[in-house]
């Protein structure tokens, strides 16, 4: 039975931020709020936690999933980013958007596209995520929570909970934060829009 922690959106509390990142560290999937929509998540290095958000999501490593990291200098340990790109990567984070972008070695080889050696990056604007990335000290492996079937992300605690409460270990009720996904922008080979969500694709001239 998962967890359900009820935390302050705009000033999240401390004891509930360090108790969601114990239970990341012991191997937990956990359910948090960003900046566009709910997201479940994991630690990076954490291969059966990886393995079961992709059961949840019913994806496999064809779909892009995401490290969502504290800040940019964060973003840059894990992505090979020229001074081009770091520029466009400053003028759009925190925010809403998701960069595709070939990744270094301290990725581990799993979580990449099988085919490009990609991965997605992001740094979310949202007191929340951002709480619990800086008490983690490293990023979250994350994947939208948009279940199989359906045609928009869960944006509600309560009926996560309902749907998934054997399948995580901890929801958290972050309050309304949409239901609309991030704008993916693949800066792998020069610049694409994948999806546009959220974030204005205009920034990147697209």
């Amino acid at each position: 039975m998962a967890q359900f922690f009820v935390i302050h959106p705009e000033t999240p509390q401390a004891r509930l931020i360090r108790e969601a990142v114990k239970i990341l560290r012991d191997g937990g999937v956990i359910v948090y709020p960003t900046d566009s929509c709910y997201a479940l998540g994991c630690m990076l290095g954490d291969k059966a936690a990886m393995e079961r958000i992709l059961t949840i999501r019913q994806i496999d490593q064809k779909h892009h999933l995401t490290l969502v990291c504290h800040n940019l200098s964060e973003l840059a340990n894990y992505a090979k980013v020229d001074n081009s790109q770091f520029r466009l990567l400053k003028a759009a984070t925190p925010g809403s958007y998701t960069f595709i972008l070939q990744a270094t070695r301290e990725v581990p080889r799993r979580t990449l596209h099988p085919k490009r050696s990609t991965i997605g990056l992001r740094v979310p604007d949202h007191p929340i995520a951002l709480a619990l990335l800086e008490e983690l000290g490293e990023p979250i492996l994350s994947s939208t929570l948009m279940l199989p079937g359906d045609e928009e992300p869960l944006c509600d605690a309560y009926e996560t909970r309902d749907r998934l409460e054997r399948a995580v270990d901890l929801i958290i009720d972050g309050g309304w934060c949409g239901t609309e996904a991030t704008t993916v922008i693949d800066m792998s080979d020069g610049i694409e829009l994948v999806r546009r969500g959220k974030g204005d694709p205009a920034l990147f001239g697209l």
